[in-house]
């Protein structure tokens, strides 16, 4: 499987203390911790848990109601699989 397909996030569950559990298209799955983003211009709105909460899959990456998105790659690459 290409690198670019495994990249591909299949789905996301928001979780307590800012985690998302994520699952890719190559059967990885683990969770990304969003607390090191929250301090940073755009993702500051996402320290309110609603609007975390609201977040989906969006084309292969994840995306919040805002618009606000990750690279599908960080995404993979800083997942913490379990």
């Amino acid at each position: 499987m290409k690198t670019e397909l495994c990249w591909k996030v299949k789905s996301v569950e928001p979780q307590e203390n800012y985690f998302l559990y994520l699952v890719f298209a190559d059967g990885k799955h683990g969770l990304f911790d969003m607390k090191p983003y929250l301090n940073d211009g755009v993702f500051r709105e996402l320290r309110d848990p609603v609007k975390f909460n609201s977040v989906r899959v969006c084309a292969s990456s994840i995306a919040w109601n805002n618009d606000i998105d990750i690279a599908p790659e960080t995404l993979y690459q800083d997942c913490i699989s379990i």
